[in-house]
Formats: C-alpha cells, structure tokens, sequence
C-alpha cells in the first residue's frame, strides 16, 4: 500500500468527490518506475474490489495481442483467415492481426443481427463476423471497433493457441502479477455478488446505438458480466495499473507497443487519430503541444489506464458512476503529475 503525501492527497481527492455526490464509488492507482505510489477507493468498496469498465478492458486485450505474438503464436502481419479460415469470406483474406489492433479491419460495427443478448454466445458472434463483409478494404482506413475488437482478437487467439480468451488472462497476466480475483472478462458465478453496482448520470436527449452509448443497465448485467466480451473487463484500477507497469518494465518490448503503427483520421468519429498496435496514442486531456506518448484506452463512462513512458507512469482510475466526460479522471492525474515531473 502507498504511504506517501501523493497517496494521501489521492485519497482526500476521491473521497472528496465521493462525499460530494459527484461519484459514488471510485479507485485510482499509479505506478512511477515500477513503484506503487498510488492505490486509493473511497465509497462502499475497497482497491482490490472489481468493477466493470467498460473499454479499459481494451488495454488488456491488446497487451495479450502482443504477448501472442512474442510467444510466437502468430504474427502481426499474418493473415487472420491463415488461424481462422472462415474469416476470409466477404473479402477479408488480407486483414491481419495489424489491421485488427489499429482498428483497419473494416469491421467497426457488429453484423446484423448481434445486439447485447447475443453477445455471451461467443460462437454465434465469431461465426458472424466471419461470414460479413468489411466496410472498406484493410487498412484503408481507421474507424473505432466497439465490441468486434476483442472477439476478433479473442478468436485469433483461441485458434492459435487452442485456449478461449479467460485462460490466457489467467495464464498469462493475472497469475503471474498476482492479480486473481482483480481482473477478468468472464466474472465466475461466485463473484457476482461482490461487484459493486453501476449508476449513471441522467442523459440529455436519445442515446445513440448500444456500442457507443454504454449503460448501467449493460454494466450490471448478470450475462454481461459473466461473458467473455474482450473489447470490455471487470477489474481493479490497481490491476489494469500492475499490466501498464509491467508494460513500461521492458522498454524495448514497450517502444514496438507504443510505435505508431497507424495516423490519419477515424471515419466513425470524424476526429484525428494515431494508433499504436492495440492502443490510442496519447494521454486523454493532455495539451496539444505536448504529442503524448502515452497509450491507453479510456471506457464509457469516465474510466481510464495508460502508461506514459516520458513520466513511468502507469495510471488507472475505475469508477461506478457513468459520466459523459473524464473529469474525475483528469483531476485525479493532475494531482499525480504534479508529483511526477517528465524526465524525458
């Protein structure tokens, strides 16, 4: 447990934000150089208590994307119908797993068909997206992968290594950093009962399509919660913390993650983006001038990890309250970079 001035500032800040009513359960945890100087909850949970994150769960898939291949498993420029030959149907034989984690695949959007209740059925949503065609030739373009990301990792995985997504978690991650029972895609059964709810502030207007528009109702889900959807995960700012600061751990293996592998414009959002292989390029509510080199996916509804290889920082903030903006989160790493000047 961190002990330090910056803990205890952390702590104030949450607690505060939960007194106030602005969050009604939230943890923050950061690492400087492979130091624990963050681990903070405030409401009715602790810092090793789960809670659904939305697309955080995004970091972990593609630190998995990345330990297939080093493993060699597969390769990031091998076609995916090579492991998964159903998938070359529609003109899909040239996507590879590159286009896959910078979003390039063509597949932004579920098949027809594919809505929340089918998405524990890990078959009938692999068969689908390997039987539809693309929405432009890979690597054409980039446009935000809500939920087809990770079973389209998922899959590439399982026909590689034989073994469905939760396992490799477990083998591969959460054993190995001490993380049981902090981390997971599929919740088991026993506990569902210690997540902490979701709620969500009111929405102005009609929420748009059910993949951006993330709800309490999804979060709490029981089937939701138990499934194996890998574009989303339950877990710890702590643990999604310890996978970034392993991460940065291996500067070599770090600088191929955070490379920019793709830079140009996403056709769903209309907005600038660059990509490295599995992660958006730079820090969320850092100033323009700065071109952070930090990676790391943000979730619906205000959660946020990243590593940032200037400061060594590995940051993330879980929380239960949907919000539309990452304000809790900005405020919480303003207080963390006043502590952690950059050194690069």
């Amino acid at each position: 447990m961190a002990t330090t001035e910056l803990q205890n500032r952390i702590q104030r800040h949450l607690d505060t934000l939960v007194d106030s009513g602005a969050e009604s359960a939230v943890q923050a945890a950061a690492y400087r150089d492979g130091e624990l100087i963050v681990d903070a909850a405030a409401g009715p949970v602790t810092a090793r208590t789960p809670i659904f994150s939305f697309s955080t769960g995004k970091n972990v898939t593609a630190v998995l994307a990345h330990e297939l291949v080093a493993r060699g498993f597969t390769g990031f420029d091998d076609p995916v119908a090579d492991l998964w030959p159903e998938f070359g149907a529609g003109g899909k034989t040239a996507v590879t797993l590159r286009h896959v984690l910078t979003h390039t695949a063509g597949l932004p959007a579920m098949p027809q068909g594919i809505g929340p209740a089918e998405l524990p059925d890990w078959a009938t949503v692999c068969d689908a997206l390997a039987a539809a065609g693309p929405r432009w030739p890979a690597g054409e373009a980039m446009g935000y992968h809500p939920y087809t990301f990770g079973y389209l990792v998922g899959e590439i995985a399982r026909r590689a290594t034989g073994h469905p997504v939760r396992e490799l978690l477990r083998e591969w991650i959460t054993e190995p950093l001490g993380l049981d029972g902090q981390l997971f895609y599929g919740v088991p059964e026993e506990s569902l009962p210690g997540l902490p709810p979701l709620d969500e502030e009111e929405r102005d207007g009609i929420p748009g399509p059910w993949e951006s528009a993330p709800s309490a109702g999804f979060g709490n889900s029981a089937e939701i919660l138990r499934a194996d959807i890998p574009s989303v995960a339950t877990g710890t700012a702590y643990a999604l913390a310890t996978v970034f600061d392993r991460a940065l751990a291996d500067p070599v293996r770090f600088a191929g993650m955070s490379a920019v592998a793709y830079e140009g414009d996403d056709v769903i959002f209309g907005t600038p983006v660059r990509m490295a292989l599995g992660f958006p390029i730079g820090r969320i509510g850092a100033a323009a001038e700065e071109r952070s080199a930090a990676i790391g996916w943000p979730g619906g509804g205000g959660s946020y990890a990243y590593a940032d290889p200037v400061r060594g920082i590995a940051f993330a903030l879980t929380k239960t309250r949907l919000t539309p903006h990452f304000d809790t989160a900005l405020s919480t790493i303003a207080i963390v970079e006043e502590n952690t000047p950059a050194t690069g």
